[in-house]
């Protein structure tokens, strides 16, 4: 019996650099037997030639619509806004079962072309943990771009943030935000929420690395409930609180034009502004690589937010490297999808469905 024929599929997702896998996961799987198709990609951080030259069929971008029926196709970001049916099975964050802006959108796609999503959120184990996450890169990265910012508006540089572009690795984005802060006389006040989950180490871990002070916030601080004026006091909020449920807000719009505020950079690294259980609801759309900052309150006490939702693609190679590597144990077991975390994501997605 042959192995299944896994096809990744190039980002559409402007300025995505991450890839869902990686040429020594894909040479993992081909030698185990299974067949891998990656689709040619301009905006990825990976070129296609190492997937050539392990023996990878390469195809042209978005082609994937016309593969077999039986193909899995592989991906990270959602798809694009379309209206015809998907008729595979699809692999990636879809970010629809939060009810968020279009969800039954998406689903009714599955539905009329007869294919299935497992999402890659909600690949879990069977204590319901997530068994690959880029987690920790986002925290790292919001972290970096939120004190980049920081460091900007102490030196009253405009726009507080450029456009972004990615870091070729980890040394060279830290040096970076050093070197930025080196020039205030004193360390950043920054205070994570949800500091010891994936995100929340990585922001700490990345403010640490730079100087700042870190003021770690967990389940125990948050329990009693916000709104938290704790959060004006610091110079940056660096929220990584993976939320599945409604909670009362930690700030509110009321809050952020206080005289007093110290507070001038918010990073949402959980950046959910269209779903009902988002703890920062003082925004309602997202920020990009191309526009990354939100002014939230004008005049001479400014506040910016920063909300962007593929924030590891800064760290593109490195992070994908860390999460296929998290992955690969359960793409070997894409033979089948009866079982193990595919099982449960499938039972997640039909439970969805049956909501539309």
């Amino acid at each position: 019996m042959s192995k299944a024929h896994i096809w990744l599929r190039a980002e559409t997702k402007p300025l995505e650099e991450r890839i869902a896998l990686t040429p020594n996961v894909a040479k993992k799987l081909l030698d185990a037997g299974f067949k891998v198709t990656v689709e040619e990609s301009e905006q990825s951080a990976i070129s296609s030639q190492p997937y050539r030259d392990i023996g990878c069929d390469i195809q042209p971008a978005h082609s994937w619509r016309e593969a077999p029926l039986d193909t899995i196709i592989l991906g990270l970001k959602e798809l694009t806004e379309e209206k015809w049916p998907l008729a595979h099975k699809h692999i990636h964050f879809a970010h629809v079962y939060k009810n968020q802006q279009g969800w039954k959108e998406v689903l009714q796609r599955f539905t009329q072309g007869q294919g299935q999503l497992f999402d890659l959120e909600y690949l879990v184990d069977e204590n319901n943990r997530r068994i690959a996450a880029f987690g920790y890169w986002a925290g790292f990265a919001g972290a970096a771009v939120a004190l980049k910012a920081f460091a900007r508006r102490s030196q009253q540089m405009a726009p507080v943030l450029p456009k972004l572009a990615s870091s070729p690795n980890q040394a060279a984005l830290v040096n970076e935000i050093k070197s930025l802060l080196s020039l205030r006389d004193k360390p950043a006040k920054v205070l994570v929420i949800g500091a010891k989950g994936r995100s929340g180490r990585g922001a700490v871990e990345m403010a640490k690395s730079v100087g700042a002070q870190v003021i770690e916030w967990d389940i125990e601080e948050t329990k009693v409930g916000g709104p938290f004026p704790q959060l004006l006091e610091c110079d940056v909020v660096v929220n990584c609180v993976f939320v599945q449920a409604a909670l009362p807000p930690f700030l509110t719009t009321e809050m952020l034009h206080q005289a007093d505020r110290r507070l001038s950079i918010i990073c949402d690294v959980s950046c959910d502004p269209y779903g009902d259980y988002n703890p920062l609801p003082i925004y309602d759309t997202c920020t990009t690589f191309s526009d990354p900052t939100l002014r939230l309150v004008e005049g001479d006490n400014p506040l910016d937010l920063i909300a962007i939702d593929h924030l590891p693609s800064l760290l593109p190679v490195e992070s994908s490297e860390d999460f296929c590597q998290q992955l690969l144990p359960h793409l070997l077991q894409l033979d089948n999808l009866e079982q193990g975390v595919w099982q449960r994501a499938n039972h997640v997605f039909n439970q969805k469905i049956n909501q539309i």
